[in-house]
């Protein structure tokens, strides 16, 4: 099953406007109309399917046979504009509305997935987050990394390592960095 956002996950997802925990919210970020629930159930430790209904149920996500319908207004997505000063004297000048494209947070990734990467990637993040606010814990992160030989090993410590980064640097920059670890992944099989 494909994964495709409404128009109240763009919002929940925008900066502010956090209503959702880290899971649900990397599962929106994963829904980009390409990923399906099985692509990305690795990462959720089994449970996309349960994460997804979830979602569909409180309509951030529908499925791809149905066009996404708005479901609330995305008050961030539109900014308002004055017709130009050209224009004749009368009534006030009506407000205009331009549609601004969201920014993405990060970049597409068009390289090699493996576990390897997906290792030098966890290791540059605890080198940046963790050697100076908390070397204890950047020792005990670098020591789940060395040890992860497998998939799920992987993942369990990069999930130590993103509820960490979230409590430092807040859930914005989690959720930027569980994007870029199932970019990296390879795909489970």
């Amino acid at each position: 099953m494909q994964l495709l956002k409404t128009d109240k996950a763009r919002t929940e997802l925008q900066i502010g406007n956090r209503t959702l925990g880290q899971r649900e919210r990397a599962l929106l970020i994963l829904a980009d109309g390409r990923n399906t629930v099985e692509t990305v159930n690795h990462l959720f430790g089994g449970e996309a399917l349960r994460l997804a209904t979830h979602l569909m149920h409180s309509g951030y996500l529908v499925p791809p046979q149905e066009p996404a319908v708005r479901t609330e207004p995305a008050k961030l997505a539109r900014k308002p504009t004055r017709v130009p000063e050209t224009a004749p004297a009368g009534p006030p000048a009506p407000l205009m509305t331009e549609v601004v494209t969201p920014a993405v947070s990060a970049d597409n990734f068009e390289g090699k997935r493996s576990l390897a990467t997906t290792r030098m990637f966890l290791f540059d993040i605890c080198e940046r987050m963790f050697v100076r606010r908390d070397p204890e814990r950047a020792e005990a992160f670098r020591e789940a990394l060395r040890n992860a030989k497998d998939r799920e090993s992987m993942l369990a410590a990069a999930r130590d390592m993103i509820s960490a980064v979230e409590d430092i640097a807040g859930h914005e920059r989690a959720d930027s960095i569980s994007e870029r670890i199932a970019m990296l992944l390879p795909p489970e099989g």
